[in-house]
Parts: structure tokens; sequence; C-alpha cells
């Protein structure tokens, strides 16, 4: 199943639930900077839309409040956004290539990766 479209606020919420583990709404409410820091009621409605989706879950209540954990991983998360961004240019890499290459932000590393994942997919074929 692919991941559901998630909102910038969501993939924020996502970010700390991926790196912590499991986190209460008031932790992911103050694992963002202080500056434009989101009202706890925010996050809460956020992540209880997020559980609707499918996207968190309720792992344990402690006390009065619930500890959550993302039940999509992050790997699915960028898959979803890159199919999303690859569909506004028609399904096409090479605007979004290009973009990468003349900004600067496309290493020979990244190069490298991405050669050694266009093998092991020919690979795959001739098997």
């Amino acid at each position: 199943m692919a991941a559901p479209k998630l909102t910038k606020l969501e993939l924020q919420i996502m970010e700390t639930l991926w790196t912590s583990g499991e986190s209460s709404i008031r932790a992911v409410q103050e694992a963002f900077a202080v500056k434009g820091r989101p009202a706890y009621t925010t996050i809460q409605t956020t992540m209880y839309r997020m559980e609707a989706k499918g996207v968190v879950r309720r792992v344990k209540k402690v006390g009065n409040f619930h500890i959550f954990a993302a039940t999509v991983t992050r790997s699915a998360a960028q898959r979803r956004l890159v199919d999303d961004l690859l569909a506004l240019f028609g399904g096409r890499s090479q605007p979004v290539m290009s973009h990468l290459i003349e900004s600067g932000n496309l290493t020979m590393k990244d190069v490298k990766e991405a050669e050694k994942a266009l093998r092991r997919l020919e690979r795959k074929g001739d098997a």
C-alpha cells in the first residue's frame, strides 16, 4: 500500500516520531523550535487526523495521555513525495535531475549511488 499524502506539518511530526520512536503529543510539540512552534491543540488535532489516515497509532496510555508511533516508514513517505513531485513533471525525471545538477545539490557520490541502483535494477530484470 502506498503511503498517504502528508502535509508539511504532518511530515514534521513524522520526523519527530521517526527520530524518537514513540512520543506523546506534548513531546512532539516541544520538538518544534520555540519560534513558530504550533499550539498543543494544533499538534493534537493533526495527530488525531494522522491516526485516522493510518500513519500513526497509539501504542500505550500513560496517565491521561497517549504515546504515538509512526506506522509509515521514512522511506515510504519519501517515495510518495518523490512520486508526487515527478507527477508534476508528467512523470519525467530529467527536469528534476537538471535542476539538482545546476543547483549543485547532486554530488558525484549521488551519481555513483544512482548508477549502482540502475545496475541492480538491470540485473533484476535479467533474472
